[in-house]
């Protein structure tokens, strides 16, 4: 099913492709992409005056390298997502920790010594990494938001409780614990929450005949988006038809913007590291170089690396400023590009 919008962007009821493309060949509807997702927005005042749509149901399969996300009704699925999660950012606090400490050891300024702010901080303080992977989640669940009238999200619960006597245990999954409480109440302030066990959705999963695969790191239908699949129809207790396409989203990883990078050279001179910005053009932003798509990385020597949009591998290290387009610029804009036409996106998360 291919998702509505109308022409203040709020999101209807989506509609099946055979309708769809009659909407786009009358012109009563334009393309408009968000996110890679391909959706309609209607030109003209829509004409179902409807008070209430069907149920629609997200189910959300989390996990450590992959998620899962299916959006469905009662009779068919509107489409899958499988994305990969920000798991860099332990590493990042980690070396911005060793650079901060380190210059503590030089004749240059540095921040002075704080206490153990962790140990005086309130017991369900989070940890950066975790709260990067459930505020990952919510970002993915307020976009879906945006284009598709979600009514109902069921998600499959992590168990990792705490136990008493084991410090090892507590030290490794409170933090998740933690980071789990806060998602689940940010969710319940947007839509109904339901919350299934890991079991239930395997029982399930069984009961219908659903493999699930056992290479998590493919993304495949049979990886993930099966039992957030089985989750959707655990929501809306029905059996609905499989879809097995699905889309891959990924969040990209920024390098931010350092005081100096950690091996100095020659001279002794530590130059400059990491930021958001490439000669004044954001980072992330959709490119076109030789006819190809991409997205725009890092700069060096006068000029930027064009990555590639499916893989993310860098394509091109050192590319002329003037040998690229500007497709679609990304939230951090910049004022002297030209503005883009709206519905110009690329499944690139900031």
């Amino acid at each position: 099913m291919v998702p509505v919008l109308n022409q203040e962007n709020k999101p209807l009821f989506p509609c099946k492709e055979r309708r769809a493309f009659a909407l786009l060949s009358r012109k009563d509807a334009i393309v408009y992409w968000q996110k890679g997702i391909f959706c309609i927005k209607l030109v003209r005042q829509e004409t179902d005056k409807r008070e209430e749509y069907p149920q629609i149901a997200l189910g959300i399969d989390p996990g450590s390298k992959r998620e899962g996300y299916t959006v469905a009704t009662e009779k068919s699925v509107i489409l899958n997502i499988t994305t990969n999660t920000p798991d860099w950012v332990k590493k990042h606090v980690e070396t911005r920790r060793n650079l901060r400490r380190s210059r503590r050891q030089r004749k240059t300024p540095y921040r002075a010594c704080r206490s153990n702010r962790s140990v005086l901080s309130k017991s369900n303080r989070i940890p950066p990494s975790t709260k990067a992977r459930w505020d990952a989640k919510l970002r993915m669940i307020k976009f879906l938001l945006s284009i598709i009238p979600i009514t109902i999200i069921n998600v499959e619960d992590i168990a990792a409780k705490t136990l008493p006597n084991k410090k090892r245990w507590n030290t490794s999954f409170s933090p998740l614990e933690v980071g789990k409480s806060w998602f689940y109440s940010e969710v319940e302030k947007l839509v109904k929450l339901i919350k299934t066990e890991g079991y239930t959705t395997k029982q399930h999963r069984d009961r219908q005949g659903y493999i699930k695969s056992k290479k998590k790191l493919d993304y495949t239908w049979s990886a993930h988006n099966v039992d957030s699949h089985s989750l959707t129809e655990l929501a809306l207790g029905k059996t609905i038809k499989p879809y097995y396409g699905i889309y891959k989203i990924e969040f990209l990883e920024y390098y931010k913007r350092q005081l100096q990078v950690q091996n100095k050279l020659t001279n002794g001179i530590r130059k400059q590291y990491g930021s958001t910005v490439s000669l004044g053009m954001s980072r992330g932003s959709v490119v076109k170089y030789k006819g190809k798509l991409g997205y725009l990385g890092g700069s060096s020597k006068g000029k930027v690396a064009i990555h590639s949009i499916i893989t993310g591998k860098r394509i091109k290290q050192y590319v002329k400023t003037g040998d690229i387009k500007v497709m679609h610029v990304t939230k951090r804009r910049v004022q002297f590009l030209p503005r883009l036409k709206p519905w110009v996106s690329l499944h690139i998360f900031s």
